[in-house]
């Protein structure tokens, strides 16, 4: 019998779900996504890294530390301001707001608080400063 293993330029699709340290599910995705291994395929090291050799159906479990995955918060990615200030389809929680800079770069934003008539916009990752927990299925590999 040959059963496929992931290696270098396999064409591999995977189902995911993202824990915290309590369990709590962050993100889950039912819908395989696919990827290219080892090639610039755009998922983090440790995780690509534990997927070598894997086949179809394995459970890969995998934890990132905030440095080997959605990193730190930086407190320079968020802004506060007065609410008045603040167009009125952006003045809920979770709104997504894109700014872009002088370069013309643009970055997505999401009020993360509204509290004493000010509003404040987070353009950190929502999982940045957590330790997060991949749960892998591999659900196919060319």
């Amino acid at each position: 019998m040959n059963e496929s293993i992931i290696k270098f330029g396999s064409k591999v699709e995977l189902a995911y779900t993202i824990n915290d340290l309590n369990e709590e599910v962050l993100e889950h995705t039912s819908l395989p996504i696919s990827y290219e291994h080892g090639k610039n395929s755009g998922l983090f090291k440790k995780i690509e890294a534990n997927l070598s050799g894997k086949k179809v159906g394995d459970i890969v479990n995998v934890t990132l530390l905030p440095e080997e995955g959605f990193g730190y918060p930086n407190e320079r990615l968020t802004f506060t301001d007065d609410i008045n200030n603040v167009p009125e389809q952006f003045r809920k929680l979770g709104a997504e707001v894109e700014f872009k800079n002088d370069k013309g770069e643009s970055k997505q934003f999401t009020v993360s608080k509204i509290e004493n008539g000010q509003l404040t916009v987070d353009g950190n990752h929502p999982f940045a400063g957590k330790t997060v927990i991949f749960r892998i299925k591999v659900m196919s590999i060319k």
